[in-house]
């Protein structure tokens, strides 16, 4: 890749993230209700994207062999308690990802 094409590529997805940063507080300006729809989806697609994400997670795992996937249950737990202590999605993410790589390394 050239100079000149990583320059355009760069530019492109900058100018993208920026676009997708702005363009909602430009079309819902403060003075405009937001539709119905676009809050039921602000509402909705957080939980529905962490529920594809677990399936996703877990589709190669088994539970009748190997380390009958202890691991991937006991983060999910630690994830599980760790958001209804916190109400946060931050923190369960990192407990997890750390309560699985310590099993990982121990098994």
């Amino acid at each position: 890749m050239t100079h000149l094409e990583m320059f355009i590529t760069v530019t492109v997805v900058v100018a993208t993230t920026v676009l997708t940063r702005f363009l909602p507080y430009m079309i819902f300006s403060e003075g405009r209700e937001i539709p119905k729809t676009v809050t039921y989806l602000g509402k909705v697609l957080a939980p529905a994207v962490f529920g594809m994400l677990v399936v996703y997670c877990l589709k190669n795992v088994s539970f009748v062999s190997g380390t009958f996937g202890i691991p991937e249950i006991a983060s999910l737990i630690v994830i599980t308690l760790l958001y209804l202590w916190k109400k946060d999605m931050l923190i369960p993410m990192a407990g997890g990802t750390i309560c699985y790589m310590v099993f990982i390394r121990l098994m």
